[in-house]
């Protein structure tokens, strides 16, 4: 499966929807999130962090560009929402395709970095509430990710 929508209620739901996705990660997974400020791109990065058994609490790498977290895999969590017109290397590579999983929110801000596949999960606001989540596999490895993600 190529694409799939959720709806998400609250924070919890998305969460845990976060939380199913983890156990179906591997070593090198990159995910990247989009959405605009409040959708909800932490609040996912928490459950993955509950799914990979992450005992630290996740906040936005907003002012720090990048936290790691140790888990069943170590988390890399960047946020590039400063990184708008930025030409210098930060070594990000590394961790996008590193020994663990990598979470990149504003990812359109260094799209130069990213490899052929990844998982993109769009954001959206539909009320206080309720997030549409959109999520599109770029590549078979996703693709197959997203069919377990379903079936779950």
């Amino acid at each position: 499966m190529e694409r799939l929508e959720i709806i998400s209620c609250n924070a919890e739901e998305t969460k845990r929807l976060a939380t199913c996705l983890a156990p179906l990660l591997e070593k090198g997974s990159l995910i990247t999130l989009s959405g605009q400020l409040g959708a909800g791109k932490t609040t996912f990065t928490q459950g993955l962090a509950v799914g990979l058994h992450i005992k630290k609490h996740v906040t936005s790498p907003t002012f720090t560009l990048l936290k790691i977290y140790q888990g069943d895999l170590p988390l890399y969590h960047i946020d590039a929402y400063r990184l708008e017109g930025l030409n210098q290397d930060l070594g990000f590579e590394e961790y996008i395709d590193g020994d663990g999983i990598c979470v990149i929110e504003w990812s359109n801000f260094i799209a130069e970095l990213l490899p052929q596949q990844y998982l993109n999960i769009e954001i959206n606001i539909l009320d206080n509430d309720c997030r549409q989540l959109i999520f599109k596999a770029k590549g078979k490895k996703y693709e197959r990710i997203l069919d377990q993600l379903c079936i779950q």
